[in-house]
C-alpha cells in the first residue's frame, strides 16, 4: 500500500517507526498509509533546518520573494489535483476544498512582499549625531503544527511567511491527511527553494514532544482542540519558546428582530453546515432575540435544510461531505443525543443519513436544535460538525452576556438592521472577530486571524502583520560617528536626546 512519508533536506523518505492507517471518509476505506516518525526523525527533520538556516537568512528578502511568486504559481497550476487530495483524505467538495486553496493562496500572495514587509524604521538624529533604526531578523528554525480540518490553507498561513521572513521551517501535519503537506513542500523545491529550507515531518504525539522541547526550534505555531493548543504553548514555553496556540470555538451569531431573516438564513446554512462544521470559524449557536425571532428562523431554516446535499467530495452538487472519522462521526451525533436527553428540541436530525453508495461513510447530515440552554454539553462544547444549536434571549444584552460568559471567543456574528445595535455589539463583545450581517469573519491575508480568551494561547495572531512579528525578532540599533578631534568627558546622568 501507498505509504506517505516525510519530506526532508529535500528528498521524501518513507523512515518510520511505525505506520498508521488514512481513511477516505466518504468510503470509510483505508486509502493509504502514513509514515509515523521517530523522535530521530523529526530531530534530523530539525538538524538539517539548522543547518539550512546560516545561508537562507543571509538570502536577500527580494530573492526569497522570487521564490514564493514561483510557489504561488504552481499553487494555481496545481489546484485541481491539491483539491484531489484534500477531498480524498479529508471529504471536502472540490468546491469548498477550492476556496481553502484560494484563501491559502492569498496568504503566499501576503508573503510575496516580504521585501517590503521587512524594510524596518530609520529615525536620523535621534541625538547629536545619533541615528536609530530598527531591523526585522529571523528567529531561525520555527516549528508549524497543522489540524486535519484544513490541510491546505493552514500550512499556507505559516511556512511561506516564515520562510520569506528568513527563517527555516519543520512542518508536522495532522497525520489524518498528510498528503497535501508532502505535495506542497515538493511544490516549493520545484519554485527554487533550497534543500532543508522547509521540511515535513508525519506524526504523533511523539513528532509534537519533540518540536515543543527540542532546544533548536525557536517558535511554534499550532492550530487544533483548546486542550491542545494549551498543551503546547505551556509545553513551548517552558522550554524557553514563542508561541502561538490558536484553540477552539463555540461561535454565536445574535438574529435581532429586525434582521432581514432570509438573508440571516441563507448565512447561517452555509456557515454552520458548510464543511461538515468542521471549523473552527463555523457558526454554531443562532441566539435569537425574542421568540417571535427564533421561531421565524427555525421555520425558515428547517425548510432551508430540506435541500442540503450531504455525499462525496467527487460530486460538486453536494454541499458538504463527510466527517474525518467514524470515532468523530459517533462523537458528533452522541452530542445531537445528549441535547435531546437535556430537554432541547431536534427540529431537522442529522444523523444516519443515507447517501447512495457510500453506505460505509463517515456521513453526519445537517442538524437543527431548538430550546438549547447554557450548561447543556452540547453549548458548552465544541461540537465540530454540522450541527445548528438555537439559543432564546429576551434581550440583546442578555445575548451578549451568554457570549461573553463563554469559554470560547473566537468568532461572532449579529444580523440586524440597526446601525446603532451594530456598533453596540461589535464595541463590547468579547470575542477576537466580529461581523457584521457577516457570518464568517475571517480576516484577509493582510489583516492576522486570532481568537480570545480560550481561543488563542498567546500575544499574537496568525499570518497578515501578527505573522511578521511572530517570525522575526526586532532589533534596535543606535549609531553614532562624533566629529573627528572632538573630546568629550564621561557622562553620568541617563542619555537623553
Amino acid at each position: 500500500m501507498n505509504i506517505v512519508g516525510h519530506y526532508i533536506n529535500g528528498k521524501v523518505s518513507e523512515a518510520a517507526e511505525r505506520t498508521q492507517d488514512v481513511f477516505n471518509p466518504a468510503t470509510g476505506e483505508v486509502a493509504r498509509q502514513v509514515a509515523i516518525a521517530a523522535k530521530e526523525t523529526v530531530e534530523e527533520a530539525i538538524a538539517v533546518a539548522q543547518a539550512a538556516f546560516p545561508a537562507w537568512r543571509r538570502t536577500p528578502p527580494a530573492k526569497r520573494a522570487r521564490i514564493i511568486f514561483r510557489f504561488k504559481h504552481l499553487l494555481e497550476e496545481n489546484a485541481d489535483k491539491i483539491c484531489a487530495m484534500i477531498g480524498e483524505e479529508h471529504g471536502k467538495i472540490s468546491h469548498d476544498a477550492m476556496g481553502e486553496l484560494i484563501r491559502g493562496i492569498e496568504n503566499v500572495e501576503y508573503a510575496c512582499g516580504g521585501a517590503n514587509l521587512l524594510k524596518g524604521e530609520h529615525s536620523r538624529n535621534v541625538g547629536p549625531d545619533i541615528d536609530s533604526w530598527s531591523e526585522m531578523q529571523p528567529l531561525g528554525v520555527v516549528a508549524g503544527i497543522t489540524p486535519f480540518n484544513f490541510p491546505a490553507m493552514v500550512p499556507l498561513w505559516m511556512f511561506p511567511l516564515a520562510i520569506v521572513c528568513g527563517n527555516t521551517f519543520v512542518l508536522k501535519p495532522s497525520e489524518r491527511d498528510p498528503s497535501v503537506s508532502l505535495f506542497l513542500a515538493q511544490l516549493m523545491q520545484e519554485a527554487g527553494l533550497p534543500d532543508g529550507v522547509l521540511n515535513v515531518v508525519q506524526g504523533d504525539k511523539v513528532a509534537v514532544d519533540t518540536l515543543l522541547t527540542d532546544p533548536r526550534v525557536q517558535a511554534v505555531s499550532f492550530v487544533g482542540s483548546t486542550p491542545i493548543a494549551e498543551y503546547v504553548y505551556t509545553t513551548a514555553s517552558a522550554h524557553g519558546k514563542r508561541c502561538q496556540a490558536l484553540g477552539g470555538a463555540k461561535n454565536h451569531a445574535i438574529i435581532m428582530p429586525d434582521a432581514d431573516m432570509d438573508n440571516a438564513v441563507a448565512a447561517l446554512t452555509g456557515a454552520a453546515f458548510g464543511s461538515s462544521g468542521e471549523r473552527c470559524m463555523a457558526l454554531s449557536v443562532a441566539v435569537c432575540v425574542g421568540d417571535e425571532a427564533a421561531d421565524a428562523l427555525v421555520g425558515k431554516m428547517t425548510e432551508s435544510m430540506q435541500n442540503l446535499k450531504v455525499g462525496a467530495y467527487t460530486d460538486s452538487s453536494n454541499d458538504f461531505g463527510p466527517v474525518i472519522t467514524e470515532a468523530h462521526m459517533n462523537k458528533v451525533n452522541g452530542y445531537i443525543a445528549s441535547a435531546a436527553e437535556q430537554g432541547a428540541t431536534i427540529v431537522v436530525d442529522g444523523r444516519n443519513p443515507k447517501v447512495e453508495g457510500y453506505d460505509n461513510g463517515f456521513f453526519v447530515g445537517g442538524t437543527l436544535i431548538d430550546n438549547v440552554r447554557p450548561g447543556m454539553t452540547c453549548y458548552e462544547e465544541e461540537i465540530f460538525g454540522p450541527v445548528l444549536l438555537v439559543v432564546r434571549a429576551e434581550s440583546m444584552d442578555e445575548a451578549m452576556q451568554m457570549i461573553n460568559d463563554h469559554e470560547y471567543g473566537n468568532g461572532t456574528c449579529i444580523f440586524t438592521r440597526d446601525g446603532e445595535a451594530a456598533r453596540y455589539f461589535s464595541d463590547n463583545i468579547l470575542v477576537g472577530m466580529v461581523g457584521i450581517n457577516t457570518p464568517l469573519p475571517v480576516p484577509v491575508a493582510y489583516h492576522s486571524f486570532g481568537g480570545w480568551k480560550r481561543s488563542l494561547f498567546g500575544c499574537l495572531g496568525t499570518y497578515g502583520p501578527d505573522g511578521v512579528r511572530f517570525y522575526t525578532n526586532r532589533k534596535t540599533i543606535t549609531q553614532r560617528w562624533p566629529s573627528s578631534g572632538v573630546r568629550e568627558g564621561a557622562q553620568f546622568s541617563f542619555p537623553s536626546n
